[in-house]
């Protein structure tokens, strides 16, 4: 009698397309069963407390950090990103994890509230509680730093979780499950499902508590929509066409080597990438020629050959070239690269010059090793273009004395002064963005707040004369609550 066929799918190396490994292809049965043991384990895993949860957490930790060589080959296997690469993003991730476990009970206790003059004999509190299981729906292009963002802040907030990593890296999430199994005390607080769209939507509507999607703002739409039909709160962390404000008075050698990093490092695949410039025009030429300078020295190849590895999504490849197109049939010139740039699933870099506003190019998230850089008048006028985009994740200023002026002014979630990509790996400020970009935080107090809800107890202290609420009260006690509230006007709240 022949065996069942279970159905799978293959993860690729995409420097050379080799496979390297096959996982299975879950169905909304086991995903709902999988769920089902996350919210038995959750109970107890709330009860182990957070100096329970924080010895599990920082023991997790540490076992990643100690096996660092193996999982940053791992991830450098699956992404094609350098394995350098790949332990900076490891080490940036076990630090978050560290942060969530030692801060997850001063952030969540009680807190106590003052009640108002009228109110004075009531104690008023608000409680913070784990919400029970939560879902997690993670990219590809930083396949264990972006998730563990909304994992690590999960867990140690007291919730189990369920995660669904990309089907293009699932190794990775395995290995993470792997790895929290030898410190777990029991079994289902942390686990790993495999599969493509159709596993994901099952996590979407399979009763979890809130689901953390971090992905393309097209995706994000469908998730929202998929968690909306049973009322699943979710946190989406998607995309960006994140601008770089250069000022005159920059330091502009700095500005050039971290704006060219943040553009093409792990080939521009990177939601917090610099993507378009807008520079003051009386330094532009001179950054321009900083710019092209740098982008000479750098080069996409292989793991051990490029400075930056391939595009880890074959379909990206098109997105790229459409674009580098679009913004030269638009008006835009080539300052070094073009469309002979891109040579799958290589693209080497692109700079672009005086690209039109309205071009496809600077609207939308190209996600590759590109850069266009344009020329401003004066600040308020980068300003403007920068927050003209539907997107609102992170930005970059670079300017010695008008830093802080402009960061105030820019509709994102995050800004670096004088540095790039420093806001995610600081781990006590949260992480996300508005408009496009998302709703909802990772990291921080306010990521870890996110996976918990408030409870608010109010307590009689003792009685007064003055009982409002009952039918028993007078005309003249309703009378005399108006003239005070007249009066008060929320002082003493």
């Amino acid at each position: 009698m022949a065996t069942k066929r279970i159905p799978s799918f293959d993860s690729h190396n995409p420097a050379t397309a080799e496979v390297v490994g096959t996982y299975p292809i879950m169905n909304a049965k086991q995903v709902g069963e999988i769920v089902s043991h996350a919210r038995n384990a959750s109970i107890q895993w709330q009860k182990l407390g957070f100096s329970g949860r924080k010895k599990v957490l920082l023991a997790w930790s540490t076992l990643i950090i100690k096996r660092i060589d193996h999982i940053a080959t791992l991830i450098s296997l699956e992404t094609g990103k350098p394995v350098g690469d790949a332990k900076l993003e490891v080490s940036i991730a076990v630090g978050h994890i560290a942060w969530a476990a030692r801060h997850a009970e001063e952030i969540m206790r009680t807190s106590y509230r003052a009640p108002g003059l009228l109110l004075a004999n009531m104690s008023a509190t608000v409680q913070r509680s784990p919400l029970g299981v939560v879902g997690v729906i993670g990219p590809w292009n930083y396949p264990l730093f972006t998730p563990v963002g909304s994992i690590s802040y999960a867990l140690a907030a007291g919730n189990t979780v369920v995660f669904k990593p990309s089907e293009y890296t699932p190794g990775v999430g395995m290995w993470l499950e792997e790895i929290f199994s030898e410190v777990a005390p029991f079994a289902d607080i942390f686990t790993t499902i495999t599969g493509l769209g159709e596993t994901g939507g099952a996590l979407c509507t399979s009763g979890v508590d809130k689901l953390s999607f971090t992905g393309s703002t097209r995706t994000a739409k469908i998730v929202a929509a998929q968690c909306a039909t049973t009322m699943t709160p979710v946190v989406l962390e998607c995309g960006g066409k994140d601008p770089v404000i250069v000022a005159a008075d920059a330091n502009l050698e700095r500005a050039v080597d971290a704006t060219i990093w943040s553009a093409m490092a792990n080939a521009g695949q990177s939601c917090i990438g610099a993507e378009r410039v807008y520079v003051d025009e009386r330094v532009a030429d001179k950054f321009i020629s900083l710019a092209v300078e740098l982008a000479q020295t750098i080069h996409a190849g292989a793991p051990g050959d490029g400075n930056y590895g391939p595009a880890t999504m074959p379909s990206q490849i098109k997105v790229i070239q459409s674009h580098i197109k679009a913004a030269i049939k638009d008006g835009g010139t080539c300052a070094y690269g073009g469309p002979e740039s891109v040579k799958a699933p290589f693209v080497q870099p692109v700079i672009l010059l005086n690209v039109p506003e309205d071009s496809v190019a600077i609207e939308e998230e190209t996600f590759g090793p590109t850069i266009i850089i344009n020329q401003v008048k004066n600040m308020r006028e980068a300003i403007d273009l920068s927050n003209a985009s539907s997107y609102g994740l992170g930005a970059n200023v670079w300017s010695k004395r008008q830093g802080k002026r402009i960061a105030a002014q820019l509709a994102c979630g995050m800004v670096a002064i004088n540095s790039t990509f420093s806001f995610a790996a600081i781990a006590s400020v949260p992480f996300g963005g508005v408009k496009d970009s998302g709703y909802g935080r990772v990291h921080g107090p306010e990521g870890l707040l996110e996976y918990t809800y408030p409870r608010t107890v109010v307590r009689t202290r003792f009685n007064l004369p003055l009982n409002l609420l009952s039918f028993k009260r007078k005309v003249r006690e309703e009378n005399l609550v108006v003239r005070l509230t007249g009066w008060l006007k929320g002082r003493f709240g």
